[in-house]
């Protein structure tokens, strides 16, 4: 049986993927891994060609607090150093690099509706 909270992220990060490429982004790929182990939930290019990392995080209630309040800055590094990693790979054209965090809330009566909201350039 799947873990409810890799669901929960997959179907958030689906929903975040969605809303992106509806709001003009290209999104360039899922999970990407650079070679000191960190990963990239979606990579994606901006509407003014920015190479961003988005970091998808998802709560079903604000129970355990606010979806944001689980990253700090040693993750936000993290997600920095793989997406120049990912950058240098050299396989997109783009102006500069940036990482966004995307909160992610099931709507609670309407089954595979989220509430997204997008914090551009953290850290």
């Amino acid at each position: 049986m799947a873990d409810p909270r890799h669901i929960l992220g997959q179907a958030a990060e689906d929903a975040t993927a969605r809303w992106l490429a509806a709001c003009g982004w290209r999104v360039l790929g899922r999970r990407q891994r650079a070679v000191g182990g960190g990963e990239i939930d979606l990579l994606a290019l901006d509407p003014e060609a920015m190479l961003v990392a988005v970091e998808v995080r998802a709560r079903r209630s604000r129970r355990l607090g606010a979806p944001e309040a689980s990253i700090d800055l040693r993750h936000v590094a993290r997600m920095r150093s793989t997406l120049a990693s990912v950058a240098a790979r050299g396989a997109v054209a783009h102006r500069g690099l940036r990482v966004d965090i995307v909160t992610a809330e099931p709507e609670p009566d309407v089954p595979g509706r989220w509430r997204l909201r997008r914090t551009p350039a953290v850290g």
